[in-house]
């Protein structure tokens, strides 16, 4: 079976090859990660931080009982990138 690429890796991948994509995605991350094919609910807000050589953002998800059903947790993929970077994202 072929492994399935993190939607959200495209994205930094993309942020790292065209710097003006990911000064879009700075200004305004909701509509430039929908013209992506990402959803984002209604009400969520997202935030976007860029690390540097010297500063590494660690982001704390909600605790998987803060209102996730069993479907929701069962649409949820985490991993760790080639740097030791965690990440998270709906798989839905």
């Amino acid at each position: 079976m072929a492994e399935q690429e993190n939607p959200l890796q495209k994205i930094i991948t993309k942020c790292w090859e065209d710097e003006g994509f990911k000064e879009r995605l700075l200004a305004d991350p909701a509509a430039t990660l929908a013209a992506e094919g990402v959803q984002i609910p209604d009400g969520v807000t997202v935030n976007v931080a860029v690390d540097a050589a010297d500063v590494r953002t660690l982001v704390i998800p909600l605790p998987p009982t803060a209102g996730l059903s069993d479907a929701e947790l069962d649409g949820i993929s985490a991993g760790k990138d080639a740097d030791g970077c965690f990440w998270v994202t709906s798989i839905d």
